[in-house]
């Protein structure tokens, strides 16, 4: 008579937190302003600003936007506020950086308005593979956020974690 297969990772109180279940949906763009400075490299603020106002602002409705500026161009912060002002209403999220930057901002948002209570006291496996761009940043401030509620962290699948931190034993 064959053994009766016994799933010991779905019996256990480990916890796996998958980064990946909260990807956001929702385009990200890449918004370069060079096109809107003069020999892409002045901003002269009438022309800017004159840019800003026959903008179609609404294109960008729910979408993540990160402002850059491709050229050695000097911007002053104003511009950018500028920008933000406009895209507020209208975007999910606005930064000034890179597309990899705009991943790290909307994940950090997520993790810091995380619930964590069903982490507490238990091991946890912070999943590794995934199929969406969740930025390496992010595992990074899950597990800190982790550290102080986990009794242990791992990082991988449960087949093949690598341990990262077991808290330390209170001394009776």
């Amino acid at each position: 008579m064959a053994e009766e297969i016994l799933n010991r990772v779905a019996n256990s109180k480990l916890a796996v937190l998958d980064l990946e279940d909260y990807y956001p949906n929702g385009k990200r763009v890449l918004f370069d302003i060079k096109d809107w400075l003069f020999e892409g490299f002045v901003l002269r603020e009438k022309d800017f600003r004159e840019q800003v106002k026959n903008y179609d602002w609404n294109q960008h409705q729910d979408q993540f936007v990160a402002l850059t500026c491709s050229t050695d161009a000097i911007i002053p912060a104003w511009a950018y506020m500028l920008l933000v002002l406009e895209l507020e209403s209208i975007s999910k999220r606005t930064i000034i950086g890179n597309l990899d930057m705009l991943e790290t901002a909307i994940y950090q948002d997520i993790i810091n308005h995380l619930d964590l209570k069903d982490f507490e006291n238990k091991p946890v496996i912070i999943k590794g593979c995934s199929n969406k761009p969740v930025p390496r940043n992010a595992y990074i401030m899950i597990a800190e956020k982790l550290k102080p509620l986990a009794l242990s962290i791992m990082y991988g699948e449960a087949c093949s974690s690598v341990p990262l931190y077991k808290k330390p034993k209170i001394k009776k």
